[in-house]
């Protein structure tokens, strides 16, 4: 995500570094301060002394953005004239600009390309990640995204980023299945297609408790409909512009309904800290939209 945003609305409130300023819980309030809030599901509780031992944050933390209302991040969207930089189909809003200096990609199906919280990176702090490529980067190297961190209050954020993660809908040259990341077992597995000739089929395996690429994994996608023979595809261990994945060059068929990935025990040494976890081989389906 380039050059997102035009304008400003109300400023932000707070922003520590990119994402700082957010909590990971709603009951997560210092004691003393303010009313109670509703207790989390899965809350997990620590003591000081196991926060400092552990570097600061608990075992297996990793930050999630809190949800956000898209109906409101749509009318952010428009408010903001997003549109004159970004396209997106099936959506009624201006034509974007006829300037190639200040066209964006299509956003078109991008909210099943990135998780939330890479977008809200790319909102607030958008040269943290500079992807190579017209509409990308500008003449001086950096992003042609601005910063919006002074831009946006915080539910502005949220709900805008909730209206992007919404966008599941086809990206002709990006095309991947609805079910595109699931959690299973001791992993967050996703999957990611860019349809070029050939394409590159993705798979993104993440810890789930600490967020970090899992490698040395055997993984497989086999892909399959009613009235097509199944076809399994090994994916290697790469890396590219989208970061560490399983990957491979094929072009998925238009006929296909499910890809089916299958995760086999690692080939990596495990410590004794985390016997147990990633004992066991996985199996996740994915449902597949032909174009």
């Amino acid at each position: 995500m380039t050059r997102m945003f035009r304008g400003s609305i109300v400023p932000m409130l707070f922003v520590l570094g990119a994402l700082g300023g957010f909590v990971l819980h709603a009951g997560a309030q210092h004691a003393g301060h303010g009313a109670s809030a509703p207790v989390s599901p899965g809350l997990r509780r620590f003591t000081m002394e196991e926060l400092h031992r552990s570097g600061g944050v608990p075992r297996g933390w990793r930050f999630t953005l809190p949800a956000g209302d898209p109906a409101k991040g749509r009318q952010a969207f428009a408010a903001l004239e997003c549109y004159t930089c970004h396209a997106i189909q099936g959506e009624r809003f201006p034509a974007s600009g006829g300037d190639a200096k200040s066209v964006g990609p299509e956003l078109t199906g991008m909210g099943t390309h990135h998780p939330a919280e890479y977008f809200a990176e790319s909102i607030l702090a958008p040269n943290a990640v500079i992807l190579d490529g017209p509409g990308y980067v500008g003449p001086d190297g950096t992003s042609t995204m601005p910063s919006y961190a002074d831009s946006l209050s915080v539910t502005q954020l949220l709900d805008l980023v909730a209206y992007l993660k919404s966008l599941t809908g086809d990206a002709g040259g990006h095309h991947h299945g609805g079910a595109a990341e699931q959690a299973v077992a001791d992993y967050t597995v996703r999957l990611a297609y860019e349809g070029t000739t050939p394409g590159h089929l993705m798979v993104f395996v993440t810890d789930l408790e600490s967020g970090e690429p899992v490698p040395y994994l055997p993984v497989t996608a086999t892909l399959s409909a009613a009235d097509m023979k199944p076809r399994m595809v090994r994916l290697v261990p790469m890396v590219g512009a989208q970061g560490f994945h399983y990957g491979a060059s094929v072009t998925v068929p238009d006929e296909t309904e499910k890809v089916t990935v299958r995760i086999g025990k690692p080939t990596m040494q495990i410590m004794p800290s985390a016997r147990g976890r990633f004992a066991k081989p996985v199996r996740v389906e994915f449902e597949w939209e032909g174009s």
